[in-house]
C-alpha cells in the first residue's frame, strides 16, 4: 500500500491510495489540471486511477470531479445524498452511488464509509481495506464521535484531521460566526481533538499517521506537529511515521 496526501488544508484536499490492484482517490479539491500535475510529482499517471470516492460536497472535496473523471473515464463513488447535492455539477460523469454505514467491495478493496459529524448533508469517512491492511480516514469533523474511534481501530495507516489550534483560532481573525462554526459539533477537530481521538485508537500495528485538514490561518504545522508528537512519546504502544499534510504540495509517500 502507498499512501499521499496530495493536497490538505482549507483550499482543497485530495488523497492518493495505492494497493496492489487499485490506485483511488479520496476526494479530487483541487482542478483537474493541477491534481494531474501532482499525481505527476508522486509518478502517478492520471490515465492510471481506477476509482474517486468523495466524502462529501464541499467545493475543497470536490472541485475537480467532474473533469477529472470525464476526462480520464475514472468512476466517482458518492452516497445518493450528496450526489443529489451536486448532481448538476457532476452530470456527464459515471456515478457510482453507496449508502453511507455499509460497505462494498471495489477491485481488491473494502471501502467501508462510515457516518461523521460535519455541516454537510451526507458527510462520511473511510476505512480501506485491503491485503496489505487498513487505512482509515476522517477529517473534516465537529467531534470524534464512538462509532469515528470504533472504525478508526486497528488501521495500519490513519489520516485524521488536525485542523486548528484553538489560541490561534480565538484570537485570529475569522468573524466570530466562523470561529463557531469551526468549533461546533459540526465544524472541524482542534489539535487537541485529534490527539485525544488518537489515544484511544492506538495500537501496535500502527505504522503510519497523516496530519490532515490544517488551517493556514488558526494552525501552525510545528504546533500541529508538536501535539501530536507530545502525545506518541507518552505512550510505547507503537512509534508510527508522522507525516503532516501540506496545500501546496504532496506529501511524502507513505510505503506499508
Amino acid at each position: 500500500m502507498r499512501v499521499c496526501l496530495l493536497a490538505s488544508g482549507s483550499k482543497g484536499n485530495s488523497l492518493f491510495i495505492e494497493t496492489e490492484e487499485s490506485r483511488i482517490l479520496i476526494d479530487v479539491g483541487l482542478s483537474a489540471r493541477e491534481i494531474v500535475r501532482r499525481l505527476a510529482v508522486i509518478g502517478v499517471d492520471a490515465s492510471e486511477l481506477d476509482g474517486v470516492f468523495v466524502s462529501h460536497e464541499h467545493v475543497d472535496h470536490v472541485r475537480g470531479v467532474d473533469v477529472l473523471s470525464r476526462k480520464f473515464h475514472i468512476p466517482v463513488h458518492i452516497s445518493y445524498p450528496t450526489h443529489q447535492k451536486i448532481r448538476e455539477g457532476i452530470r456527464d460523469t459515471d456515478v457510482v452511488e453507496f449508502e453511507s454505514g455499509y460497505s462494498f467491495c471495489f477491485r481488491d478493496l473494502l471501502i467501508d464509509p462510515f457516518s461523521i459529524t460535519h455541516d454537510a448533508c451526507d458527510p462520511v469517512g473511510f476505512t480501506i481495506e485491503c491485503r496489505d491492511g487498513k487505512a482509515g480516514i476522517a477529517t473534516d469533523l465537529g467531534i470524534a464521535t464512538r462509532l469515528v474511534s470504533d472504525k478508526l481501530k486497528g488501521c495500519r495507516v490513519l489520516v485524521i484531521e488536525s485542523n486548528h489550534d484553538e489560541e490561534m483560532l480565538m484570537d485570529g481573525p475569522y468573524p466570530w460566526h466562523l470561529k463557531q462554526r469551526i468549533k461546533s459539533r459540526h465544524g472541524h477537530l482542534s489539535n487537541h481533538d485529534s490527539a485525544t481521538l488518537l489515544a484511544e485508537v492506538l495500537h501496535p500495528g500502527l505504522e503510519g499517521l497523516f496530519l490532515a485538514h490544517l488551517s493556514e490561518v488558526n494552525n501552525d504545522p510545528a504546533i500541529a506537529r508538536q501535539v501530536t508528537a507530545n502525545l506518541l512519546t507518552s505512550q510505547t504502544t507503537c512509534s508510527p511515521r508522522l507525516i503532516v499534510g501540506d496545500q501546496y504540495c504532496p506529501s511524502e509517500i507513505l510505503n506499508l
